[in-house]
């Protein structure tokens, strides 16, 4: 069986490209077809396989937008490839990657994160801060609109949908009158942590630090409760943050896998502000059998158990937050419990969802060339 992958972009390292990285696990010799391939930042993960990039590739990168100055593009570009010679392509998508076209015999299945967030959920916040020149601003709309109904176009191409979280699956009806074939939650892969038993003194919030992780909350509140916290990440919005962070709140700036498993193992509890399509975070903090205080609201809600691997605060407010960490005691929480929880979600669980997701939908074996 000739299997081919498909990712919007290999920019920077995120809980999409764990899933990726997945399906390298479970198809080794697949080729990897992405927009655009940054070797130097990528390459130390990736360039062991075969990848296939886009035409944007030799487009210049223009600051401050980068590529995203081709975003009109990026459509035609990930029609572009030719997918003939596969018998079985998986896109993982959350905007472009699932518009590919492919032909019979060929099968597409699509793992949906999320539709196209900036396109259908988030466009004012995502023009009010992208990096686009003042000047081009006023002339997006019309170019949003034209992309909205590609983008509705491009989710009726894949034979099958998996989405990641009950939240997607509740969207892709909702955005693109379509159900969803399957549900598979994102994994963790649980042999990465373990339970500490040294003393917990902070409390860790760790992601990208973009605006809509609403990160902010979580400093916001810890200066109000004068207790320590760890803010574990990089991103555009980190000066803004750095500024607004008082004496207990610490920044460790990006991380490896084993450090951040580490302060995993060693925090109070973990603090997860945002509305996320399902989020992969706090699956990390309770493998290390650490409680998750999250926003109830999105894929927290399955992946989180209430006041057995956490807790919840239902405005995504300062005080709200505040409120839970104020009352929050982590000693009627148990590392193990939280654990055995967290290994529902283990990583050869999800491989073996997937496997079966193909075996029962797809004949393969009358798709081969």
């Amino acid at each position: 069986m000739k299997v081919a992958l498909v990712h919007e972009f290999l920019t920077q390292y995120g809980g999409a490209e764990r899933i990726l990285d997945c399906f390298l696990e479970m198809w080794p010799d697949a080729t990897i077809h992405t927009l655009v391939y940054d070797k130097n930042k990528m390459g130390q993960f990736y360039d062991k396989y075969k990848i296939k990039t886009s035409f944007i590739q030799k487009l210049p990168s223009i600051p401050p937008a980068g590529y995203k100055w081709w975003l009109m593009l990026y459509p035609k570009a990930i029609e572009s490839f030719n997918f003939n010679e596969y018998d079985l392509v998986i896109s993982d998508s959350s905007a472009f990657a699932k518009g590919i076209i492919t032909k019979k015999p060929t099968v597409h299945i699509c793992y949906m994160h999320t539709p196209t967030r900036y396109l259908w959920q988030v466009t004012k916040e995502y023009l009010r801060e992208a990096p686009i020149p003042s000047f081009i601003r006023p002339i997006i709309p019309p170019f949003i609109n034209l992309l909205r109904k590609w983008d509705y176009k491009a989710a009726q191409k894949p034979q099958f949908i998996i989405a990641n979280s009950k939240t997607i699956a509740k969207r892709i009806k909702k955005i693109y009158n379509r159900d969803v074939d399957d549900i598979i939650f994102p994994y963790v892969d649980c042999k990465r942590f373990k339970i500490s038993d040294a003393e917990k003194k902070y409390f860790l919030v760790a992601c990208r630090l973009e605006p809509y992780k609403r990160t902010d909350l979580a400093i916001l509140a810890a200066n109000k409760l004068k207790i320590n916290l760890l803010v574990s990440g990089g991103g555009s919005k980190i000066d803004r943050l750095t500024k607004i962070a008082g004496p207990t709140v610490k920044f460790t700036g990006r991380l490896s896998d084993i450090e951040l498993a580490k302060l995993y193992e060693d925090c109070i509890a973990f603090i997860f502000p945002p509305e996320e399509d399902a989020g992969i975070m706090p699956l990390e903090a309770m493998a290390a059998g650490r409680p998750v205080i999250a926003f109830g609201k999105g894929g927290s809600l399955e992946s989180v158990v209430e006041d057995v691997t956490g807790e919840f605060f239902h405005n995504q407010t300062v005080d709200s937050l505040a409120k839970v960490i104020k009352n929050f005691n982590p000693k009627k929480y148990n590392p193990q419990v939280i654990r055995n929880h967290a290994k529902n979600f283990d990583k050869e669980i999800f491989k073996r969802k997937i496997s079966k997701f193909i075996k029962n939908h797809i004949n393969l074996s009358n798709n081969a060339n």
